[in-house]
């Protein structure tokens, strides 16, 4: 097990154990996983610059468990940005990695860190998010509801004026992302974000629940909205997960989510074909950032 330099930009970077088995019955190797992030690295880049990475981290591999790292190690080298962030009310701090560039990419994979979650806010408005999630969970295994879902809910959001985006999360479900304006605070997003779910799940009692525990579902599809909060986390577009044959977080067109679907669809043996034939159907995402202080007050008349 020779170390392995890489060469990123200006940096390089030795890669430990390269032959290491992150994946056992797929077998994919450390080295494997640090080029994917280093060649998928100009698609990716660009939806976590300037956003707190919190990275969850598999030293051993998949098989046992990994951990979720928010501070940058001390050992990470001086040129990877980091942003430091008050810790609520103490006066701890936490210094979160910025992943502003490609060989930060490879360096965080280089640290077992398989899959990078990001913020829903960048460092220059940390405070007014710029982006909504809705995470859209199964209760059971049938995707088919997921989708479903999925799909009501881009029409009431085009219905209100907002533009959502879609990708499956390379594990169970799918998250639709709005972009937005940095307009609002966090918690007044949260509560658009929480009276958008309410009406839906008013308006399709069947289909969807507000219920977070698992055994109150009843078969329903979970409307997760509570990532709409200051220092929560989404997975990162392109991200791979911690599962078997390395499934990739996979931006979608809406045309994509269909009955051919699964969340697990696009992983590392398929995903450049992929992109090599559509390209990031997220490139010009911000480019779409709404208003949603009319969208709050649209709500209240809706919700009861």
């Amino acid at each position: 097990m020779n170390d392995t330099m890489l060469h990123v930009g200006k940096r390089a970077i030795i890669i430990t154990n390269p032959d290491k088995i992150l994946f056992p019955k797929s077998g994919i190797t450390k080295l494997e996983m640090v080029e994917y992030y280093q060649r998928i690295a100009p698609v990716m880049v660009p939806h976590l610059k300037n956003r707190p990475i919190s990275m969850q981290r598999f030293p051993e591999g998949i098989g046992h468990e990994g951990f979720f790292q928010k501070d940058a190690s001390d050992y990470f080298p001086s040129w990877i940005k980091r942003v430091e962030v008050e810790k609520g009310d103490t006066s701890k701090v936490v210094s979160h990695v910025l992943c502003n560039d490609a060989a930060t990419l490879v360096y965080l994979a280089s640290q077992a860190v398989i899959t990078p979650h990001i913020w829903l806010s960048t460092v220059n408005r940390l405070n007014y998010p710029d982006r909504i999630i809705f995470d859209f969970d199964p209760s059971g295994k049938d995707f088919s509801q997921v989708c479903k879902a999925a799909k009501l809910f881009k029409a009431f959001l085009e219905e209100l004026g907002l533009a959502p985006f879609v990708m499956t999360t390379g594990s169970r479900g799918l998250h639709v992302n709005i972009p937005i304006k940095r307009e609002l605070l966090f918690d007044d997003v949260r509560q658009i974000a929480r009276d958008i779910a309410a009406v839906m799940v008013k308006q399709y009692p069947k289909l969807l629940t507000l219920e977070v525990r698992k055994e109150k579902r009843k078969g329903k599809i979970f409307v997760d909205y509570l990532r709409n909060a200051w220092a929560q986390t989404a997975v990162a577009p392109y991200a791979m997960r911690a599962r078997e044959k390395a499934p990739i977080a996979t931006p979608l067109g809406w045309k994509e989510v269909n009955s051919s679907l699964t969340p697990q669809k696009y992983n590392l043996s398929n995903i450049f074909k992929r992109i090599s034939r559509i390209g990031d159907p997220w490139e010009d995402i911000d480019q779409y950032a709404k208003s949603v202080k009319r969208v709050g007050k649209e709500l209240e008349s809706l919700k009861y």
